[in-house]
């Protein structure tokens, strides 16, 4: 059946990060009015790598690395949550050239079934977007995420701290 929504037929997938996805990854580029609000996934990477509480995730559509996040737990995570069975969802990018493509709502939308599958002791995502990136908290709170008055301050200024409670239908 054809469609006309584009929306539709996007094919998008979660995975962890592979070396073979470095590539793409690292030749990711974003506008300068994104790059204040997050990191490129050659950074975050290598912080990942350091840290065993933190999962680099790709966004995948086919076998192309179209986007990329870190999932984080445990003790590091507790200047945005004092929930032990939270988890951070952080540095979350679209690579500039698939933007607009509706990747970051499909990915968005595959986040909670990714985690529940993945870290079954999690019952809350959480993230911080910073109070000047309008267009990222309407994407976070249109894909269930909740602004519960929450607040920190960031590298960059204040942060809405948003909340995913998930389903204990695991």
């Amino acid at each position: 059946m054809l469609t006309n929504n584009f929306e539709e037929i996007i094919m998008t997938d979660l995975c962890f990060y592979q070396p073979e996805h470095g590539k793409e990854l690292r030749g990711f580029s974003l506008p300068d009015e994104q790059m204040q609000f997050t990191r490129l996934p050659n950074k975050a990477i290598d912080q990942a790598i350091q840290d065993e509480k933190m999962h680099p995730v790709v966004v995948l559509s086919g076998n192309t690395a179209v986007g990329f996040f870190i999932l984080h737990y445990g003790e590091g995570i507790r200047s945005f949550t004092d929930n032990p069975n939270a988890i951070l969802l952080r540095s979350f990018s679209i690579n500039h050239i698939h933007q607009g493509k509706g990747y970051g709502k499909k990915a968005m939308h595959l986040v909670p079934e990714f985690v529940i599958e993945h870290f079954p002791d999690i019952d809350e995502i959480v993230l911080a977007v910073n109070e000047k990136n309008l267009a990222a908290k309407q994407l976070y709170e249109k894909s269930g995420f909740q602004d519960k008055g929450n607040k920190r301050m960031g590298p960059k200024g204040m942060q809405y701290i948003l909340h995913y409670h998930l389903d204990a239908k695991k």
